[in-house]
């Protein structure tokens, strides 16, 4: 258990890769604080089956796009947990549409809630880890914010963004022994893609070298590595889990 006795927030940790890093940290032995917009049903049932791995576990409801909100929900998951040793930055949307046909708002909107979350989980746990001396900040960006997507100028100008974010934080905050890493991944299964017809998953995964999308589960064990201590050195990298897509 290569998380034990650590704490980590994990923001959208409800369904997708946030559900999984929360999963896969628990059986590592980490105590887990995560969040969504409203504490509903699912959110009890994350916390109960992280629960049952015998880890400190509690969801909290909580819009960190929102700068207040994510303040007072990082002081909430001190008090409650004591430390917290690990932040990753998962929560996350999407508002796809042609440049042409694209809103201000929907580019606004995906700008403030994936950019603007990030920002604001940061601002609020650095001095907490700035204090303590150490800590792990794991960003969840995509390779669509390195090599750009059809339909997705705004959510790859988001993910391209916190890479930028990323870095520059790496750079801050390495003097106390704070590492800033990007995990980015590519085409993953999740419930968002159980309804795409077979044939236009086929086209996909042909264009993916090892043939295949990846699982939510082989992104939490990058992300798992990046905030424990086997890799003290590492700060600052982007690091694609995409099954060797191109331009990643």
């Amino acid at each position: 258990m290569i998380l034990q006795n650590k704490t980590a927030i994990v923001t959208g940790a409800t369904r997708g890769i946030g559900h999984a890093i929360a999963l896969r940290f628990a059986r590592e032995g980490c105590n887990v604080a995560f969040c969504g917009r409203t504490r509903n049903e699912a959110m009890v049932a994350v916390e109960a089956e992280l629960q049952s791995l015998h880890v400190m576990a509690k969801g909290y409801a909580a819009d960190v796009a929102d700068y207040q909100q994510a303040q007072d929900f990082v002081k909430q998951v001190i008090a409650d947990f004591g430390s917290v040793d690990i932040l990753v930055n998962n929560a996350g949307i999407t508002a796809d549409s042609a440049v042409k046909r694209m809103t201000q708002e929907q580019m606004r909107q995906v700008m403030d809630v994936n950019l603007g979350s990030v920002f604001c989980m940061t601002k609020a746990i650095q001095p907490h880890m700035w204090k303590q001396g150490h800590g792990s900040i794991v960003n969840i960006g995509s390779v669509v914010g390195i090599a750009g997507n059809y339909n997705q100028a705004n959510y790859a100008a988001s993910k391209a963004a916190i890479i930028g974010f990323s870095k520059s934080c790496a750079k801050e905050f390495a003097a106390r022994n704070i590492r800033v890493n990007v995990v980015a991944p590519g085409f993953v299964e999740t419930e968002m893609t159980a309804d795409i017809p077979k044939e236009l998953m086929d086209t996909w995964c042909s264009r993916i070298p090892m043939k295949r999308p990846g699982t939510t589960d082989e992104v939490a064990q990058a992300c798992v590595f990046l905030a424990s201590d086997m890799c003290p050195y590492i700060t600052s990298v982007v690091l694609p889990i995409c099954g060797g897509m191109e331009d990643a």
